[in-house]
């Protein structure tokens, strides 16, 4: 069947990865791909998919009603995949406001919009949300987050995923619009902006750069594989059940602690160093304020309804990530220069 499906912040890197299976996948679809590029958006992402005869990028902000409102006019949109969002909570730690603005208001611009072009027939249309198991706030040392499990956002990042999740269900309440929200894990894999830990601590292993840690990393987290996700998405978007939620899991918990040490003990050793070496890189910084202790997902209601589960471990993944940043070391280098610098010296000026 052929189909026109929004894909929004399709340029970052959860959603890059969506846009290139989905094009790659379903020749018939029209995939549009819309992106702001702001920091951590980067269209080099797309280079394999971005000659495609059924691939569109549009340069578009997801706040602006009215641009938004044409294009689902102009590609007589039918689906939505809707990934765009402020997501780094040390941003957001610092400006809660282009969280709210981006996550919120940005989320029911393209509720709306939706709502009022496809209002006179719901039939065969969709807007799928993805959102982060961060909405659950912190467990203790046993249990794991289930779809029903209670909001508790801890960050401002949270808080605005949070209430973008609540208006993705009232509009389905409301007025019928058909919905489908996912609520995953920390991913990691190829194209992740490296503000983020995995990247980040790649880049600064290979650097000989301290390698800041919060507290004393015994912080706990999920780990989900980005190819595992995106296909995740692909499962839900065509069999998920109209108004229900999903969580998408790895099943891979580890300590920030033991999950650094790893990656210092992989990267030693493809760089040629001796394992571990690196370890002296280590450093203890101030914990991030409202700082989770421990996130873990149970994914069985998405593996029992719809057949998905990952296809890695953890063990299996991170050697792949860490081979593929190693292999291409002028996109990193490119996402590392200017602003990012800037970024980067202020948020760990202590290490």
């Amino acid at each position: 069947m052929k189909r026109n499906i929004l894909i929004t912040g399709g340029a970052g890197f959860i959603g890059s990865h969506v846009v290139c299976l989905l094009v790659n996948k379903y020749p018939d679809y029209h995939i549009i791909n819309l992106d702001k590029l702001t920091y951590a958006g980067n269209l080099a992402n797309l280079k394999d998919i971005e000659a495609k005869p059924n691939y569109t990028f549009v340069k578009a902000d997801i706040c602006d009603f009215e641009n938004i409102q044409n294009l689902f006019s102009k590609y007589a949109i039918d689906g939505v995949i809707h990934l765009a969002a402020e997501s780094h909570v040390d941003r957001s730690i610092k400006d809660p406001f282009a969280f709210a603005q981006t996550n919120v208001m940005g989320t029911l611009s393209l509720l709306q919009a939706a709502k009022l072009a496809w209002q006179n027939d719901f039939n065969t249309k969709l807007f799928y949300h993805i959102s982060t198991d961060e909405v659950y706030g912190s467990l203790g040392n046993e249990g794991f987050f289930v779809e029903t499990t209670p909001y508790d956002p801890h960050s401002p990042y949270s808080a605005s995923k949070a209430s973008s999740d609540h208006f993705v269900r009232a509009f389905h309440d409301t007025y019928g619009l058909p919905t489908l929200i996912s609520n995953c894990s920390n991913n990691y894999g190829p194209y992740q902006f490296p503000e983020k830990l995995i990247p980040l601590f790649i880049n600064n292993i290979c650097n000989n750069k301290a390698l800041p840690v919060y507290g004393k990393g015994q912080n706990v987290r999920d780990w989900l594989y980005v190819i595992d996700h995106a296909r995740a998405i692909d499962t839900i978007f065509h069999n998920g059940k109209i108004g229900d939620t999903y969580n998408i899991g790895g099943f891979n918990e580890w300590k920030n602690i033991d999950l650094i040490k790893i990656m210092i003990k992989v990267t030693d050793r493809l760089l040629g160093r001796k394992e571990g070496e690196s370890e002296k890189l280590i450093t203890y910084v101030t914990d991030r304020a409202g700082h989770d202790l421990r996130y873990a997902i149970d994914s069985s209601k998405l593996k029992n309804e719809l057949g998905w589960e990952p296809s890695l471990q953890f063990e299996e993944g991170i050697e792949k990530t860490i081979r593929w940043y190693l292999d291409n070391q002028n996109w990193l280098d490119n996402v590392t220069s200017g602003a990012y610098q800037e970024y980067y010296n202020n948020m760990y000026n202590n290490c």
